[in-house]
């Protein structure tokens, strides 16, 4: 039953899909981000059905820009734009801090969002759907959250409330640390045996960028932080899946 709830509890938070409400404890909260990379499963499974159907390219690419976002309910690109906003101001930590904060969506989020979206429809344009691939982009997609997890349980906090506090000290962070970098090893070596490795090389490289700036730049990760590396480990995901075709490895 608590492994249930724990299930049930990641999916609340991070997605918009429709599950059964539990009130939040210790219990169930102590290893929810280790259910966190189910979502990915999920957004990978629809992702690959709508590669399946005989839907024109142009259709097939604009379902692959928004399963993601449907699934999840945009509550990554909220950390995204928020992120945007915040280091596009060059203020100090503090101020960097203050526009997380805040509910209202600048200039320089909304640049980066259109952005985001037609560069991302571009790559997914140039998917050439198959079996072997779908499988590899599922798998890529549950690395990604397995990472970011991990991130919240090993990489300081830059404050003592939020989101990722919240599920950082409600965690049992050193098993949650195992389970997920066992986790991420046997994902990568999957996707490396099925010619993925540029997608593994690529999310590994946004997660040092992810550390280095969120220490750097507000002394830690935040709630809208572990969005702005989901949406940016998927972004360089999909360019290196893209490629990888490209260069005749998938």
């Amino acid at each position: 039953m608590i492994a249930l709830q724990t299930i049930a509890v990641a999916f609340a938070m991070f997605s918009a899909l429709p599950v059964p409400q539990f009130a939040w404890n210790s219990k169930n909260m102590r290893y929810a981000l280790c259910a966190f990379p189910l979502i990915g499963g999920v957004i990978g499974a629809l992702w690959s059905l709508c590669g399946a159907l005989p839907l024109p390219d142009m259709i097939r690419a604009g379902g692959f820009c928004l399963i993601p976002v449907l699934v999840t309910g945009g509550i990554h690109l909220d950390g995204y734009a928020d992120t945007s906003d915040a280091l596009s101001s060059y203020g100090d930590r503090e101020k960097k801090l203050e526009i997380l904060k805040d509910p209202h969506c600048g200039a320089f989020a909304v640049i980066r969002l259109c952005t985001y979206f037609l560069a991302y429809f571009c790559f997914a344009f140039c998917i050439r759907f198959s079996p072997r691939v779908g499988l590899c982009w599922t798998l890529a997609l549950v690395l990604e959250r397995g990472l970011s997890g991990l991130a919240v349980a090993a990489f300081p906090m830059a404050k003592n409330t939020g989101l990722a506090h919240t599920f950082a000290t409600a965690a049992d962070r050193e098993s949650v640390q195992k389970i997920l970098i066992v986790l991420s090893v046997l994902l990568a070596a999957a996707l490396i045996a099925l010619g993925g490795g540029a997608l593994v090389a690529a999310a590994l490289l946004v997660l040092w960028r992810y550390h280095h700036v969120a220490v750097k730049e507000f002394g830690g990760i935040t709630g809208d932080l572990a969005g702005w590396f989901l949406q940016k480990a998927e972004f360089w995901m999909l360019a290196a899946l893209a490629a990888s075709q490209w260069g005749g490895i998938l």
